[in-house]
């Protein structure tokens, strides 16, 4: 066994870390530098290992002082912010932190990229937002459904009594709104009543599906453009519900152009590509399907730009504000997730489908 095996023995459980590590001699040396870091650098970690590290901060300084306090045990860990130096890419910012391998002499050092850090907590809110938003809908719907019926029910009796055909008309309102409502329950509960169907799943296919659903309500002023990586490879999944989160969110789109569709300009465009070393909810995949839905819409409207994934909440007159609630139970089913990036001019749904 030589040594560069046996280090990647010792260290094997650092390539499951979304963060970046690497583990220090203590002069400095690289023992072990993990997937992500070997990623994020564009090295192997058979390049890295053996060459100081330090070279790699925009300010040396700061990890030969961690160095130096960690030979003598001086503190538990140390944290500082600084810029990691790439190759060939630009710099990124970083907060890293410092801790002694007490047994081995070793220091691990785990580098945490700050948009990335950001990215993740704003990821982990969704994950929690959705399984609130999924307790809440289905507690709320079901205490709604059944004093509803007996509303309903009694307006029906009590119009059988009425001979005034004028109080008549204010029981069927009654009933009307009643069945509005109705329809508004079964809406929340669609999610959770279908079962999970689960397939052999081309997301071309989906995107075509939506594309031609769409242009034939949208038949003038709309281009929906494609841009597809075609190495994408099937996966295991919910066609049907797939389709349907990708049409609510589509059509969103296609509702909020309506000015731009009247002037003849309004564009969505439908991009897959495959993205690595991704992160959903603290679990970290090798590949994901990236689906990106862009329009050159106005943007979504800044006061409600954090809830937008929550129920009943819309920027447009006459919006429901289920449709993409809805989208993202469904792609959550997969283990996926939905992100949103909007300014005027340009929204940009991405969703991330983990991948075999």
């Amino acid at each position: 066994m030589t040594f560069m095996q046996s280090n990647a023995e010792r260290f094997v459980s650092l390539d499951m870390l979304s963060t970046l590590a690497v583990v220090l001699n203590r002069q400095g040396a690289v023992v072990f530098a993990n997937a992500a870091l070997e990623t994020t650098l564009g090295m192997s970690r058979r390049m890295l290992e053996g060459g100081r590290f330090s070279f790699f901060f925009a300010q040396p300084a700061l990890l030969d002082s961690a160095l130096a306090g960690g030979k003598g045990l001086d503190y538990a860990a140390m944290r500082f912010d600084t810029s990691l130096v790439r190759p060939v890419q630009e710099p990124l910012a970083v907060h890293v932190t410092v801790s002694p391998l007490e047994d081995s002499g070793e220091v691990l050092l785990e580098l945490w990229v700050l948009d990335q850090q950001v990215r993740q907590d704003r990821e982990e809110r969704l994950v929690e937002q959705a399984a609130a938003n999924k307790e809440l809908v289905r507690n709320l719907a079901h205490e709604i459904k059944n004093p509803l019926g007996g509303i309903r029910g009694a307006a029906q009796l009590l119009e059988m009594e009425l001979d005034s055909r004028e109080l008549k008309e204010y029981t069927q309102v009654i009933i009307h709104e009643a069945d509005r409502l109705q329809s508004l329950v079964d809406r929340l509960l669609a999610p959770h009543r279908h079962p999970h169907l689960v397939g052999d799943v081309n997301i071309h296919e989906v995107c075509e599906r939506v594309r031609s659903l769409v242009l034939v309500e949208y038949p003038q002023g709309l281009r929906i453009q494609r841009d597809y990586d075609i190495s994408i490879p099937e996966f295991r999944g919910d066609r049907a519900q797939l389709i349907q989160a990708l049409l609510n969110i589509v059509q969103n789109a296609a509702q909020v152009l309506s000015e731009q569709i009247t002037q003849g300009h309004a564009q969505i465009t439908l991009r897959t590509r495959v993205a690595r070393q991704v992160t959903i909810g603290r679990q970290r995949y090798k590949l994901a399907l990236e689906l990106h839905v862009i329009d050159n819409g106005p943007g979504v409207p800044e006061h409600i730009k954090e809830r937008i994934f929550y129920p009943l909440v819309t920027g447009r007159d006459g919006g429901s504000g289920l449709g993409l609630p809805l989208a993202q139970t469904f792609v959550q089913r997969h283990h996926g997730l939905i992100e949103c990036d909007s300014s005027p001019g340009r929204t940009d749904f991405r969703i991330l489908i983990p991948l075999p």
